[in-house]
């Protein structure tokens, strides 16, 4: 039995995006890690959509850009496609915002926050937050 994924992104099912409607956004986890917290996510901004405040995470955080032009307005770094962006872990960074439609690989190599910050709701925080030690 192979412990191998492949998801086709063009026959995701549609109830399983987590909206974030007054930011002009979606996630689709691709994958998680049940223990660790690491990720693989598929985040679809509206042009003019974003993460309105700057912000830090409890891990790395990498993102490709697949389509669109998405700003990182707080450092005026702005990935296009094909563009390939880090930020270490406790590093902030933002707000952003999506200056066209973008469609994004969303990675993190542990869980995502310490605190779960304003844009987020309970439902959509999920299990993304660091245990305390």
């Amino acid at each position: 039995m192979s412990l191998e994924v492949l998801i086709d992104i063009a026959k995701l099912d549609t109830d399983k995006w987590l909206d974030f409607p007054d930011y002009g956004f979606k996630q689709y986890f691709l994958w998680k890690h049940p223990t660790s917290g690491a990720s693989i996510a598929l985040l679809d901004f509206q042009e003019g959509g974003g993460v309105p405040v700057a912000h830090s995470h409890a891990s790395n955080q990498f993102m490709y850009c697949i389509s669109g032009e998405y700003e990182y307005s707080g450092s005026n770094l702005t990935l296009g496609p094909g563009s390939f962006y880090m930020n270490p872990k406790d590093s902030p960074h933002g707000p952003t915002i999506a200056r066209k439609q973008s469609l994004l690989i969303e990675i993190y190599d542990g869980p995502h926050y310490y605190e779960k910050p304003v844009f987020h709701t309970d439902a959509t925080i999920g299990d993304f937050l660091a245990k305390p030690k």
